[in-house]
């Protein structure tokens, strides 16, 4: 099967959105297909069509990378034409996506990752009659998660397909019992802010512990390691070695992928009970109200105090991490890209 996938974000940035795609069009190859991802930007991975330089918007309290560039849509179009199936990434993304919802005669199946804010809610409402036109284009529409899907209701019907991690490909311990780890963009969102100020409270009521941060870089804190920017490598070195990972994110999470990984590697996850995450973790987590910086610093003194606890939080996530496998991501996909071409054909 030939699979072109269409991420409208800079392929050169991180982003959740990019290494989904990434990792799809990997395991699609893995797995016999002829997979290749096409975006914007000027980097990108071996296998990956550069259609264009993309600009910065601001959008969901996060730096959002995409192209409006005219040019950027013929050339999606002439990437994608080959293929038995395309597979598009927030359709409803200017340009690169809107433009691979164009092509005919080709099965074309959708995925919504999106948390809309509620600006966007109000726009899927003003504007249901132009998405609908291009959700119409779409032979089968997927969400990664009830979150992400809720919004759509009124305007598509999706299929429920989560994001997924190769689950071997992270490895649990030795653990260091009182280290915390974050990792993430410095976005608002994210929660990092909440987190910092709830720090000096638990170094108060728990002795030893220490903080590591991944990917912001911010001044000095007591008890607290930046490291900026980390490689693959780096990042399951980083979440092999904690005990507890922190989500403290705030808002406008539709999925929480970083969650996957902290399970798979063994943490203890301790996150903000914001409705993906609740989804993603489930009991697997000590869940805490978002943005409340005492109640963050209550439940990490507990799980980083109770060893019995956190041991129990740790094999209840790697146990849960198992449905979000990428066997079972790519099964579902595999299914929807075949129904999408009998549909097609029909």
């Amino acid at each position: 099967m030939k699979v072109a996938v269409v991420c409208p974000y800079d392929l050169g940035a991180l982003g959740g959105v990019q290494d989904q795609a990434f990792s799809l069009v990997r395991w699609l190859r893995e797995a016999g297909h002829d997979a290749w991802l096409v975006g914007p930007g000027i980097v990108g991975p071996e296998e990956a069509k550069l259609v264009g330089r993309t600009s910065v918007f601001s959008a969901n309290d996060s730096a959002t990378p995409i192209t409006l560039s005219p040019s950027a849509w013929r050339k999606t179009v002439m990437s994608v034409r080959d293929a038995d199936v395309v597979h598009i990434h927030e359709p409803f993304m200017p340009v690169v996506s809107q433009a691979a919802t164009s092509v005919p005669n080709v099965a074309k199946v959708g995925t919504f990752h999106a948390a809309p804010t509620r600006l966007m809610r109000g726009l899927y409402r003003l504007g249901r009659p132009a998405f609908r036109r291009i959700a119409k284009r779409l032979t089968i529409s997927t969400a990664v998660s009830p979150v992400a899907a809720a919004p759509l209701r009124e305007i598509v019907h999706t299929r429920l397909v989560p994001n997924g991690i190769d689950v071997a490909a992270f490895s649990v311990g030795p653990k260091r019992a009182r280290r915390v780890a974050f990792l993430g963009r410095d976005d608002p969102r994210k929660g990092l802010d909440v987190l910092l100020d709830a720090w000096p409270d638990v170094m108060a009521r728990v002795s030893g512990v220490n903080l590591v941060v991944a990917g912001p870089v911010r001044p000095s804190q007591e008890g607290v390691e930046f490291l900026g920017p980390v490689s693959e490598e780096k990042k399951l070195d980083v979440l092999a070695g904690a005990a507890v990972y922190c989500a403290p994110n705030t808002r406008g999470e539709s999925f929480g992928i970083v969650l996957l990984e902290a399970m798979a590697s063994g943490c203890a996850l301790v996150a903000s009970s914001i409705p993906a995450f609740v989804s993603v973790a489930g009991s697997a987590a000590r869940l805490v109200d978002a943005g409340d910086s005492r109640g963050l610093a209550d439940a990490l003194v507990s799980v980083l105090s109770e060893s019995e606890y956190r041991l129990t939080l740790a094999e209840a996530g790697l146990e849960r991490v198992k449905r979000f496998d990428k066997k079972m991501v790519l099964d579902a996909y595999v299914s929807a890209y075949k129904d999408a071409i009998s549909k097609e054909m029909g």
